[in-house]
């Protein structure tokens, strides 16, 4: 999907509105529409990934996601079928009417290789493998191991 088209729209809708004023007001509009195009990408892409989890939560087996190809996005379906071992659903878990959150997440370079390579050879995108990985840690047997900063570490070792 080409953003550029939207960010056109803008553009002829700003000039358009500038056209009853001077000529000043014309140069200033036109300069806005081209210092707001960053904004308006960003904000068409937030939007777009809203939309993809919102379509995701009305989906039993698949998850909808937003890739960026160059400056363009892409929405990209991908099928999760039925996981072995509970429901279909390994996209973003959602209870209800619960909405999703975004965030940010820095990990070594290292590991997201190895979250990749994790996800591929599931099947899932890399947002899925890790929500059904927090999801399973987090819903999991009560021996997980628990770390807790400072002096005291406490968990278990086999």
């Amino acid at each position: 999907m080409e953003l550029a088209s939207f960010v056109e729209a803008l553009r002829h809708d700003l000039a358009a509105a500038g056209e009853a004023a001077s000529a000043d007001v014309r140069d200033a509009s036109q300069r806005l529409s081209y210092a707001l195009e960053p904004s308006l990408r960003l904000v068409l892409l937030e939007a777009l990934g809203t939309a993809a989890a919102e379509v995701t939560a009305q989906l039993d087996a698949a998850v909808v996601e937003v890739r960026l190809r160059g400056r363009d996005p892409d929405l990209v379906v991908t099928d999760v079928g039925e996981a072995p071992s509970g429901p279909a659903r390994t996209g973003p878990v959602a209870e209800g009417d619960e909405g999703t959150s975004r965030i940010s997440f820095r990990l070594p370079e290292s590991l997201k290789s190895r979250v990749e390579d994790a996800a591929a050879a599931d099947g899932l995108s890399v947002n899925a493998w890790l929500v059904r990985a927090v999801a399973q840690t987090l819903d999991g047997p009560a021996a997980a191991p628990t770390i807790r900063a400072g002096r005291h570490i406490s968990g278990w070792v086999r």
